[in-house]
């Protein structure tokens, strides 16, 4: 990227949760690489402390990265109506946006462009269109989701109405209004970024850019894969450890992401299920996978007898891992996994097939996608994790099927590969940014 590209003042607006945070943070480390001067607005307080401690690693990390606390109005979650305290944040926002306009306005030099979280769309562009100031949405899901989310209320056809997210098919919920104010926004916005690339979703991508899904659709432009930063890695030995002992993709990885609550049962039935596979399993159980209620922890749900089972057959780890350090491991064979779009790219990358068992969100959709490229299956048959049982015997026959399809694993070594060809000197966005810059600068020459 030449200089020139040097004098963009690019402004950051993530919303919260961790799935919106680290895309906004890869995309600004990319951005620094091209020489754009960066603003972060960070909203405070921030809702947890995983990623109130990683936006000050951050900056700690990139100095040159200006920060601006906005300080929102509180919202009532009673009158609001939200318990989910992400939801919460986004919509006390979503209320206060209109206070970012000094924010905004202040920043020197003046900004070239701002980057807005999703969740935020409506809200904001009302402020940055005002300001005459360029808006860009970071869409922190996967292209197919985005045909969903450029035409909602409508439903495009490539989209069965059952992958939909449960609680859209919910018209009075405020998740589900705001998910369509933000779609009726979309074309008012300059473009789509998005952590995704075209041999990976190709199809939807296509549809995207063919203008048939919906009219003014602003342009899309797929960056990914984005990558990690070191200042996430973490140094947790005993899993590496044991994964060193362990014969080459004989072991399935199973990480559900930090908010999927499972019942007891079904995280019985888990436990059940891998032990029947017959294969080495490293499984992650953070905090909230295991359901609020249960107050003996997983030991008191297995019990002694299939804790024994597990313990003799792999290792459970009830901390975070550095999931990209797990999926490089030579050991790894599968990912059994919730399909948050961070986890797919990340699979992709490493070429490591997947045993999609969506739980909520637009983990449906996005494990769709990783079916649909052949290189990974998806449990529609297994429902939505909080409405079905999925029984013991029926999770091992599907981990021996991932573990043993060789057509499966040819799919996937192609992708990563293409993924890997499109990081290397680790930024996989570098012909897409130019055309992003180039596209601004001739808005700009046009306004003049």
């Amino acid at each position: 990227m030449s200089s020139s590209d040097g004098n963009l003042h690019v402004a950051l607006l993530p919303s919260s949760g961790m799935g919106h945070l680290l895309p906004y943070l890869r995309l600004a480390a990319s951005l620094i690489h091209h020489q754009c001067s960066l603003t972060l607005i960070t909203t405070h307080p921030i809702v947890s402390s995983a990623e109130s401690q990683l936006i000050s690693t951050f900056l700690s990390a990139f100095p040159q990265i200006t920060q601006k606390k906005f300080t929102p109005i509180p919202l009532d979650p009673v009158a609001a109506n939200i318990t989910d305290p992400f939801q919460l944040q986004w919509e006390t926002i979503r209320q206060s946006a209109h206070l970012l306009s000094p924010l905004i306005s202040s920043s020197s030099p003046p900004l070239s462009f701002i980057i807005t979280d999703v969740t935020l769309m409506s809200s904001v562009i009302s402020v940055t269109a005002k300001l005459c100031l360029p808006n860009y949405i970071l869409f922190t899901s996967s292209a197919r989701m985005l045909s969903l989310f450029s035409c909602f209320p409508s439903i495009p056809s490539s989209i069965p109405k059952e992958s939909l997210p449960p609680i859209l098919l919910d018209s009075n919920s405020s998740f589900t209004k705001n998910f369509s104010d933000n779609s009726g926004s979309l074309k008012h916005f300059n473009g789509v970024l998005i952590n995704s690339f075209e041999e990976l979703e190709k199809e939807s991508l296509e549809m995207l850019a063919s203008g048939n899904l919906t009219k003014g659709l602003p342009p899309v432009f797929p960056l990914g894969p984005f990558l990690p930063l070191e200042l996430e890695r973490i140094s947790l030995l005993a899993p590496l450890k044991w994964l060193e002992n362990q014969e080459e993709s004989s072991v399935v990885y199973v990480c559900f992401g930090s908010r999927t609550a499972m019942s007891k049962e079904q995280i019985r039935e888990l436990g059940n299920g891998l032990v029947l596979s017959g294969c080495k399993f490293l499984w992650v159980v953070k905090s909230k996978v295991v359901d609020k209620e249960e107050e003996d922890g997983l030991d008191g749900i297995l019990g002694h007898q299939l804790m024994k089972k597990i313990e003799n057959n792999g290792l459970v780890v009830n901390e975070w891992v550095d999931q990209w350090e797990i999926l490089s491991q030579k050991a790894v064979g599968g990912f059994i996994s919730h399909c948050g779009w961070n986890s797919v790219v990340e699979a992709a990358w490493h070429g490591i097939p997947v045993l999609g068992w969506p739980q909520n969100g637009d983990q449906m959709i996005n494990a769709e996608v990783i079916e649909a490229g052949g290189w990974g299956l998806c449990m529609k048959s297994w429902g939505w994790g909080s409405n079905h049982l999925v029984k013991g015997m029926e999770i091992g026959d599907k981990i021996k099927e991932l573990m043993g399809n060789q057509r499966m694993k040819m799919e996937c070594a192609r992708i990563s590969e293409v993924a890997k060809q499109r990081s290397k000197a680790g930024d996989g966005c570098e012909d897409v940014l130019k055309t992003l810059f180039q596209s601004l600068k001739e808005s700009r020459r046009r306004e003049f």
